[in-house]
Order: C-alpha cells, then structure tokens, then sequence
C-alpha cells in the first residue's frame, strides 16, 4: 500500500499555517476597540504605584502598564491604571473588567491552575519579612512567640506566615484585615505586633508610618515571592507582554534606554546583531508585530517611551530613591551579574 498520496497535502497544510499570523483574541480585540489597556496596580504603595498630585498612578509596577500600552497601541498614555485592593484584583480579572493586573500578585501553581487568569511574566522576585515597631525590642522573627500578625487576607501571606512558624515552634495570632489602609492603621497604632508582607512592600508601606524611623524590618525572609504581571487568558496578548519585557531587559543587557535609543536607531549598523533585531526596520520585531498585531515600532515605543528595565527598577526603587535598593545585591539583576532576570532571545 503506498504511503505517498497525502505528502503534498499535509506539506502545503503545514505551510499555510505556518505563515499564517496570529489571530488576536477577545482581549487584543477589546484592548484596540476601546483604545486603552486597563491595568490594575495597588492603589498606595510608594515606589510601586502611588497616585500622583493629577491623580496619575507612578512606580514601579504602574510602569509595565505602560509597556502594555506602548507595545500594543504605540501610546504608553493609553493605559487606563487602576488602584485596586488585591483580593478584588484577581476577582476583577477573571470577571472581566480589567486587561491585566501589575500589582505584586506571586504565582503559585494553585493560581496557574485557576481559569479566568493568566500568569505571563515575573518583573519583581521578592520574599515574604515583617516589619515590627523598635519599641518592641526585638531584632529576629524567632524572637516573635505568641506575637500578633497584620496581614492580608486572600494573599499567600497568610499560608508563610502559618508554614514558618509553625516550622519554628512558634505561637501566633492573626489579624486579618482586608483592606490595606485599614491593616495599616491597625499596625502603626499597635493593634499588632507585627506586620507581615513581601520585603519590598514593607519598605514602602513603612514610609507611611507617622515616622518611619520608629519601625524596622526584621532580617528572616521566610518565602520565595515571583510577582508577575496578571492578564486576561488571551494568546496574543499574552505574548505581547512577555515579549515587551524581554524588550526591555534585552535593551537593559545593551546599554540601551529612553535616553540613548534614538542616537542607537540612527546608527544602527554598527550595533550588534541583538539590537539590530530589536529595532531594524525589517527584523524579528517587525516580523513579530505582523504576526500579533502590534505596530511595527513597538519595541521602539516600549523603550522610548518607558525605558529599560534597570531604568524603571533604578527609578523608583533604586540607589538614589527613598528605597535605596542596590539592584545588583538582589535577585532583579541581569542573569550576567548572577541575578535572575535572563534576556530571552529576539530573532
């Protein structure tokens, strides 16, 4: 019996769909039907998203909202950002009535499992600490037997808090507020002990603190915390994201920011191939955008627009901020420096 009748035909399938573009979803489709992205973020946590004197969110993870914008509308303006508390975050995601969510959510593989939500890149590796009040008189969690425990609730804070001490031997109490100003104002008043939360979190939320000075963060990080960028389940959307950010960090690798990208653009033969890719007029980007649907420029926009990722981690959140954070003694530095943010390739 011969074999070689259905060759031609499985060829030519196999070539039609090869060169067929992706077909943007329902989420893409909404996106540039309404001309915004709506992108949720915390609404007061200082060098992450804090409203400025217009009302207009700043920071660190209200950035990436911005990458959204600028990749897939080529206006970094564009992006509609909303300061949502985070149980109501993820709701309104699955419900529909956000795009994405930029807002320190850790991935869990129970949330990856979960319909409705998609989890598209880590931006920020942080842990879980506590920040407790110096009148307290204690300079290690170990020391925090039968303490009381600000935290939030529907966040992985609760289960770290519950796996640490419990693996300590250590008596507990929680109070569990939802709402982060009210959690606050119960801690900074002394209703708990101590207050729990991701290490970078604390950091911010303790310059809210009538004087910050009075409060300080114990040294134990308990937890491993991969906050990632949230979206609707939407594949080329999806894919616009990630691809933005290794924009981003790849444009981080080559020196490459706002600042520079035009003088690099108009010499852009004597780049190195990486960069020729991400920027030449006919390259992977251009082939990339035809195939999701963004405009050509988009790489150019997300960097001009919103910069490298060392630009918006240095400028909300490093060395010469109220952070102080030396990027490169954290796990946010490029892989090249023993960090964990690794370039994926764009060709």
């Amino acid at each position: 019996m011969s074999l070689s009748k259905p060759v031609m035909p499985l060829i030519s399938v196999f070539l039609v769909l090869a060169a067929a573009p992706a077909v943007a979803g329902p989420v893409m489709d909404d996106i540039k039907a309404t001309n915004s992205v709506v992108c949720l973020v915390s609404p007061s946590a200082p060098g992450f998203s804090v409203p400025d004197s217009k009302g207009v969110f700043q920071g660190f993870n209200a950035d990436f909202c911005r990458m959204a914008a600028a990749a897939i509308l080529g206006d970094a303006g564009k992006a509609d950002i909303r300061g949502v508390g985070f149980s109501d975050s993820m709701k309104t995601i699955v419900a529909g009535g956000a795009h994405m969510a930029s807002r320190s959510i850790t991935r869990t593989g129970t949330r990856d499992a979960d319909e409705g939500m998609a989890f598209v890149v880590t931006t920020f590796f942080d842990g879980q600490g506590f920040m407790v009040s110096k009148k307290l008189g204690v300079s290690s969690a170990r020391e925090l037997n039968g303490a009381s425990v600000c935290a939030e609730d529907g966040s992985t804070t609760l289960l770290n808090i519950a796996d640490w001490f419990g693996a300590e031997g250590l008596t507990y109490r929680v109070e569990n507020i939802a709402d982060k100003t009210a959690r606050l104002q119960a801690f900074f008043s002394g209703k708990c002990d101590v207050y729990a939360s991701d290490v970078t979190a604390l950091t911010a939320d303790r310059q809210l603190a009538p004087n910050p000075a009075d409060y300080v963060i114990l040294p134990e990080v308990i937890s491993n915390e991969p906050l990632t960028l949230v979206a609707r389940p939407d594949q080329a959307f999806e894919a616009a994201l990630f691809w933005s950010f290794q924009v981003m960090l790849n444009a981080d690798s080559y020196g490459v920011t706002s600042a520079n990208i035009d003088e690099i653009v108009a010499d852009l033969d004597q780049q190195p191939p990486a960069v020729k890719r991400m920027f030449g007029t006919d390259s992977a980007t251009t082939d990339m955008a035809a195939k999701l649907g963004l405009p050509k420029d988009w790489a150019y926009q997300v960097v001009k627009q919103v910069g490298s990722y060392g630009e918006v981690f240095n400028r909300h959140l490093g060395v010469d901020t109220p952070f102080g954070l030396d990027r490169k003694q954290t796990p946010n530095a490029q892989s090249a420096d023993g960090g964990q943010m690794y370039p994926y390739p764009i060709r």
